[in-house]
Parts: structure tokens; C-alpha cells; sequence
């Protein structure tokens, strides 16, 4: 395809994709919605929220994801109580422990000057609330994958989409004044080099991203007298571990099940180390490491390792967003500015009020 294209005549409604439905893709098309705008919004998965996502147990509900989230920016606030009202609730991992390698705490009370959040009754609760006037107007697109962009057939001045999805009975959707990508900085690469647009973006090959496997674990038959549970008397905790970065009680959060369950994110360097292998070695890895943290002994009655090949930013784009007016192309993610949920909604958001 050629490397620009003539932009599409000015008009006060615009047809945009948004490729992706996480927190930033969210913002972004709702942004849009709400400025009177179509769009028509495209996402692999069968459900939208990217790694704010909940994974279902017969025990209870786990966050796979994203653990909490911080607000710090005020339309972060305004975003979430006007759309989410009551979906929101502190959770009191703002007493959260540092962990030496054995388990030892050496540092408590470590983010007491912000406060931690989660959505009620799970994590994925807060983008299946925003996605509801997406819905609503037939604008979101699940379980349809875009493979690659070109120029409309029909009007080069504007793109289409080649999608790939079960069921799919378009694979073409054409006619877009603008293509947004709120997808994880590895998807971009790989779908602008399929789309003839590898160096379309400055500074997009030096993001670095790494991956993470998470450990969920449940133990119903636990006592739970006071804080409850299993183990030591905190909620949350960083740890040195060299296999364990991340620990949350899932059933210390607001609106959860009472039943003893817990999430165990393993440090990026292992989790990279450890990419290629299966949910089994690496769940019997995470178990021993869990055990030499926690002091917990007890086989669980069951488990759940989930790998997230795009998880914490290492090296974000460092700035908002991308906007390339002569292309009509867009990107947009948390991995612009960092890895909080915060970051994505931030990038979104300003993506779409830099193109309305």
C-alpha cells in the first residue's frame, strides 16, 4: 500500500475503528460515541476488557488480570462516576507488604498516600459496564480479529479492515475515515508490518513489554476467622522472590466470595524465562514458590496459570498516544505511558479528543 494517503474530505461525523476493546480501545471509542461520532469497534477475544479480566473457578471468581487500579487523574474519576456509579470500591490493599526472598516482611504500608481500587464484583464488571452503549448501538464486534489494514477498494481515501473471526461473514469492512489501534504494543507491530506500515510509528520497536504468568488458587476447606484464611494477615504483597512479584488474597477484595483464594503473578524476568512452558510445570513452580512466601502448605483444591505474553511495560512509548493525521491512523494503549489501568484509559481518552 502506498506510504500516505489523500485525507477524506472534513465533515462534522466521521466513521473511525477501533481495533480492540481494553480500557484504552474503551475510552477511546466511547469518547467518540459520545462526541457523535460512528464507530465501529473490533476485538479478538469473545469478551471485552484485555487484562482486566476474571477467570471462573467453582470456588469463586479470580481477577487474572490487573489486580487494582489507582485514580489519579481527575477525568479518570469523572469517567468512572459518571458511568460506573457504586462499580468501584476501595479495597485495603493500601496496606500492602514488601517481601523479602523468604517471605519476610520488610516494608509495610507501602502505597498508604493513594488509595487501591477494584471493580465489584470483578475486574472485568468495569469494562463490561463501559461496553454497554457500544452494544447498544451494534458497534462492537467480539471474537473479530484484524489481520490486516488497506485502502478502501471503493475509496482510497479511506481504509478498510481484513478481519478474521468463527462466524465471520465479512471478512472486509471497508469505508473508515480512521483506524485506531488500542491494542498491545507487540499487536501493533505485528499488524502494521502486515499492513506494508512497519515504520509508519517512531519509537514503537523500542517499547519493551514483558510477559507474566499468574497462579490462581483456591482452598475452600480453609478456617477464616478475623482477616480469614490461610497464611499470613495481609491482603496484598510485593515480593523479591525470584520467581513471585505479585500476592492478593482475591477473597480480601470488596463484593468477592468468602472462600480462601489467591492470585500469584510471577516476576517478569521468570515469567520471560519461562514462556515456553506448560500450565503444569509452571503451576508446580509457582506452588513451591507460594508455599516459601506465604508459609501456606496446603494443596489447593484448585488451580488456574494463565500466561499474559504482553503484561507490565518495561519501556513505555513515552507519550499519550500516536496520531498520524496524514495517514489517518492512530495508536493508543497503556504502554504508552506505563502499565496502569489508569495509563490505558489516559491514552485512549486523549487519542480520541486529539482526533474529534
Amino acid at each position: 500500500m502506498s506510504a500516505r494517503r489523500p485525507r477524506p474530505t472534513p465533515r462534522s461525523s466521521r466513521h473511525f475503528a477501533v481495533v480492540g476493546a481494553g480500557i484504552a480501545g474503551l475510552a477511546c471509542a466511547r469518547t467518540l460515541h459520545q462526541a457523535g461520532h460512528r464507530v465501529t469497534v473490533f476485538e479478538a477475544d469473545t469478551q471485552p476488557g484485555g487484562r482486566l479480566a476474571t477467570e471462573d473457578s467453582p470456588f469463586g471468581s479470580f481477577d487474572a488480570g490487573a489486580q487494582y487500579f489507582t485514580v489519579r487523574d481527575a477525568r479518570f474519576t469523572q469517567a468512572l462516576e459518571a458511568a460506573s456509579p457504586g462499580l468501584a470500591r476501595r479495597w485495603s490493599a493500601n496496606a500492602v507488604r514488601v517481601l523479602d526472598e523468604h517471605g519476610r516482611v520488610v516494608e509495610a504500608a507501602l502505597s498508604t498516600r493513594e488509595s487501591h481500587w477494584v471493580a465489584v464484583p470483578h475486574m472485568q464488571a468495569l469494562p463490561q459496564r463501559w461496553a454497554e452503549p457500544l452494544v447498544a448501538a451494534g458497534a462492537l464486534h467480539l471474537g473479530t480479529a484484524v489481520t490486516r489494514l488497506s485502502p478502501d477498494a471503493l475509496d482510497a481515501r479511506r481504509w478498510q479492515l481484513h478481519t478474521q473471526g468463527v462466524g465471520d461473514e465479512h471478512p472486509v469492512h471497508a469505508g473508515f475515515d480512521a483506524v485506531l489501534l488500542a491494542v498491545p504494543a507487540a499487536r501493533a507491530r505485528g499488524l502494521l508490518a502486515a499492513s506494508g506500515l512497519s515504520g509508519a510509528v517512531e519509537g514503537l520497536a523500542k517499547v519493551e513489554v514483558a510477559p507474566c504468568w499468574t497462579l490462581m488458587l483456591a482452598f475452600p476447606n480453609a478456617a477464616q476467622p478475623g482477616l480469614g484464611g490461610l497464611g499470613p494477615q495481609w491482603n496484598a504483597a510485593r515480593s523479591t522472590h525470584h520467581r513471585v512479584a505479585w500476592l492478593a488474597r482475591e477473597s480480601s477484595k470488596p463484593g468477592r466470595e468468602r472462600i480462601d483464594r489467591w492470585t500469584v503473578q510471577a516476576s517478569a524476568d521468570w515469567s520471560r524465562e519461562h514462556q515456553g512452558d506448560d500450565g503444569q510445570r509452571v503451576t508446580a513452580k509457582l506452588l513451591k514458590a507460594f508455599a516459601e512466601v506465604t508459609g501456606i502448605h496446603a494443596q489447593p483444591s484448585w488451580t488456574q496459570a494463565v500466561l499474559w505474553r504482553q503484561a507490565q511495560t518495561l519501556q513505555p512509548l513515552g507519550r499519550p498516544f500516536v496520531w498520524d493525521a496524514d495517514r489517518s491512523l492512530g495508536l493508543c494503549g497503556d504502554w504508552c505511558l506505563g502499565h496502569r489501568v489508569e495509563d490505558a484509559f489516559v491514552s485512549g481518552l486523549e487519542l480520541a479528543l486529539s482526533v474529534v
